[in-house]
């Protein structure tokens, strides 16, 4: 017989992924424990037995973190993989989820962080200033109300609409196209993260050398880097931590530890300058 997780199943999954996403929230794990949550009634539904249980929900472990609004469309997409594997689908295990889930999440959150963090957000706050004018308490009530109902609605929207094309897009997913699709969201993430990295990380050195008796610095490390390759510290400073991360296999909590040790010895022999004033 057939598997089919049910439709309050399904809205119950949801509510755990729309109030708890962020629930536990670290820098080590960011979205996983909100995750669990969410797949946790669908794999109660779907599994009979404890063991497979267990088996089934050590797939949500891995780390997940992406834009939440727009990211239910990849929760509600595992949903539809979850439940083609409970009825028996070779091709789809541990590998074929976490890799669709990993793959999206960097261009979810890109496109997610873009148009709802950046564009819908501050189009209603705008209105709800306006509606503030005069100290009105009108922009803040229709803030909240908006905000939620588009929120809510919009979530709900993706995940049910992920739920149907996990299910349905099990074949296409395991074939030739899906391995291609897989590679080009894996390629399209890794572009999205060097963009934010080259847009949002800055790393400069104040290191000169000037002679004795000379007012003006001989060497200029970080005019020299930027004649040369400009962001050379910026790159390596990335790379480090990707090296760290991918090879070195070290938790994210150890390499930010390392990183403020970096940053305390470089402030204090003079490579790097904070522009504190005391």
């Amino acid at each position: 017989m057939e598997k089919k997780i049910s439709k309050k199943v399904l809205t119950k999954a949801f509510h755990n992924w729309y109030y708890g996403h962020l629930t536990c929230f670290s820098q080590e794990h960011m979205q996983t424990f909100g995750y669990l949550c969410s797949m946790l009634p669908i794999i109660e539904e779907l599994y009979d037995k404890k063991e497979d249980q267990a088996r089934s929900i050590k797939t949500y472990t891995a780390f997940f973190n992406t834009e939440p609004q727009l990211g239910s469309v990849i929760v509600g997409m595992t949903a539809g993989l979850e439940e083609a594997r409970a009825n028996g689908a070779d091709d789809v295990d541990d590998e074929t989820i976490n890799g669709l889930r990993a793959g999206l999440m960097g261009p979810i959150a890109g496109i997610g962080d873009s148009l709802v963090v950046g564009t819908v957000i501050p189009i209603l706050l705008g209105i709800a200033m306006g509606m503030s004018t005069g100290g009105s308490p009108l922009g803040a009530i229709f803030y909240i109300v908006v905000w939620n109902l588009f929120a809510y609605f919009g979530m709900k929207f993706l995940y049910f609409k992920g739920y149907e094309l996990g299910g349905k897009a099990v074949d296409f997913l395991v074939g030739p196209q899906g391995e291609a699709l897989r590679e080009s969201i894996t390629m399209l993430g890794g572009i999205v993260i060097g963009a934010v990295a080259a847009s949002w990380v800055s790393i400069k050195t104040a290191f000169t050398m000037t002679a004795t008796g000379a007012k003006e610095p001989f060497l200029n490390l970080q005019k020299t880097l930027d004649g040369v390759y400009p962001g050379f510290l910026t790159a390596a400073f990335i790379l480090l931590c990707w090296y760290l991360l991918s090879k070195k296999k070290l938790s994210p909590i150890k390499v930010m530890l390392l990183l403020v040790v970096i940053a305390f010895l470089g402030v204090l022999v003079g490579f790097f300058n904070p522009g504190l004033t005391y």
